[in-house]
């Protein structure tokens, strides 16, 4: 149970801070609209410390989190995807958007991954969050579909 709550911390942490962070940066970034820009736009600029340095903080959140979970049972494929996706945010931090194909393959790790752990939460989680992670998993993997079909 210790590395359980260990792992809901760190997560909780990296998403929380990430998300206050990525707000502070929309706030400061002169014209950016959810509507006409994607988040990889905070990664360059005046806002790309802010950015970049949050979503590296993320990936070592999740990827730690993982691990904790690994630790006393490396059979579930829960663990794998949170680290796989903390990679991904990772990558996304240190190969900012003008970067090309390192950055993409990072974004669509952090974004499939993501979205498949969340998914996963149905069997993961014992709280009412067990109904709402598997909503966020499909929101998450219906907006790449959507993100990939040029209907961002």
């Amino acid at each position: 149970m210790k590395n359980e709550h260990a792992a809901g911390v760190l997560i909780f942490a990296g998403t929380f801070v990430f998300s206050i962070s990525m707000m502070i940066a929309e706030a400061l970034y002169s014209g950016y609209s959810i509507h006409s820009n994607v988040i990889s736009d905070l990664g360059v600029g005046k806002t790309a410390d802010i950015f970049n340095g949050t979503i590296i903080f993320l990936g070592i959140t999740l990827i730690l989190g993982g691990v904790a979970l690994l630790l006393p049972d490396r059979r579930k494929i829960f663990p794998y995807l949170l680290v796989i996706a903390g990679i991904g945010a990772m990558i996304v931090g240190l190969f900012p958007e003008t970067t090309g194909a390192p950055h993409t393959i990072g974004a669509f790790l952090v974004f499939l991954f993501s979205g498949i752990a969340a998914l996963f939460g149905i069997k993961r989680f014992k709280s009412a969050f067990r109904y709402i992670s598997p909503i966020v998993g499909i929101v998450v993997l219906v907006s790449i579909v959507l993100y990939a079909m040029s209907n961002y």
